[in-house]
Formats: structure tokens, C-alpha cells, sequence
């Protein structure tokens, strides 16, 4: 009679238990401010890829590039790391030629001089894995000035593409807010 009762009490119990409502859902993450994003292409078989975050305007068009504005706050102004977070890098599995600088196959991060807002110049080096404001001219692969353009409109989120606009060349181009420059890339 024992037992019966400890059973009927334990089947109470679980029956209780299991009536419990289920606690509510963990709040969904927001998306990151500033969210990771690919440029990628194959030429001759060859795979060039830059991985970046991309931060937005977010209402502060005409305060980014300026010299009081957002980037000049970065400890390495006016090397900018050209994206958001992490460095943004570069794999090439062809040699390139870049403005004219011989960059072998391989994995560098990609900065970018806006000391004069009106004419870029990218910076390749050869320190990888970095967070994104760890730049150290010592490890410069190379500088090259690149063409500065306006977009037809404000570029909210920036953004890198690569486009091939004849055999064995592949244009890259960094657009964001009123700024577009670009470089021209020669496969090997």
C-alpha cells in the first residue's frame, strides 16, 4: 500500500511538472551594425576573395571622412581599415599585379591612406589576422593610388566588388557613403 501511494504521488508530481508552461523563447540576436560580407570572384581558374564588414552611414553622411569625422577617431588615422571589426583581407591564389605592385598568391590585409579624402591609396600588407586597427606600416607589402570616383548616389552600406573588365584583369572598387575609388588588378 506503501509503494502504491509513493507511486500515485510521483505520477502527481511529474504530472505537475509537465503542465509547467515552457519558459518563452530567448529573444532573437540583432543583426550585427556592422555584418560580414564576401566580394569574390574566379579568373583563369583562380580565386580572389576580400572579406570585410560592412557599416552603414546611419545618418552621419558628411561626417565620416572628414577630419573630425567618424574614421579620424581610430588610433592609426589616417590609415583606415577600409570596413568594420576584423581587418578586412585579401586571398588571391593568382599573383597579381595591383597598380602597378607585384602581390604574390597568398593572404594580406587591405587599409586604406585617406589622409586626403580625395585621393585614396591602398595599402596591402603582409600581417594577417589582426583585429582591424592593429596596422603596422613595418609590414607593408605596398602602397597604390587608386581612382576616385563619385557614385550616382549615397552608397549606405560600404561595399567592395570586383568585376572583370577584359581577360586577366579584374577591377576592384571600394564604395561607401560619397566616396567610390578603385584599382585595377592584372592576374598572372
Amino acid at each position: 500500500m506503501k509503494r502504491l501511494f509513493v507511486y500515485a504521488s510521483l505520477l502527481v508530481v511529474a504530472a505537475a511538472l509537465s503542465a509547467q508552461p515552457a519558459p518563452p523563447p530567448a529573444a532573437p540576436k540583432p543583426p550585427p551594425k556592422s555584418p560580414p560580407s564576401v566580394a569574390s570572384l574566379t579568373i583563369g581558374g583562380k580565386a580572389i576573395t576580400i572579406n570585410y564588414s560592412s557599416p552603414s552611414v546611419n545618418g552621419r553622411a558628411g561626417h565620416i571622412f572628414t577630419k573630425d569625422g567618424l574614421i579620424s577617431h581610430n588610433p592609426h588615422y589616417p590609415v583606415w581599415r577600409a570596413g568594420a571589426n576584423a581587418a578586412t583581407s585579401l586571398h588571391t591564389e593568382a599573383d597579381l599585379v595591383i597598380g602597378g605592385l607585384t602581390v604574390p598568391s597568398g593572404d594580406y590585409t587591405l587599409f586604406v591612406d585617406i589622409s586626403d579624402p580625395d585621393n585614396w591609396v591602398l595599402i596591402i600588407s603582409k600581417l594577417t589576422g589582426e583585429w582591424g586597427l592593429g596596422y603596422d606600416p613595418a609590414k607593408d607589402l605596398g602602397r597604390v593610388k587608386m581612382t576616385m570616383s563619385k557614385p550616382a548616389s549615397l552608397v549606405e552600406n560600404l561595399a567592395y566588388s570586383l568585376t572583370v573588365p577584359s581577360e586577366n584583369t579584374v577591377n576592384l572598387t571600394l564604395s561607401w557613403e560619397n566616396y567610390s575609388a578603385s584599382v585595377t588588378m592584372m592576374v598572372h
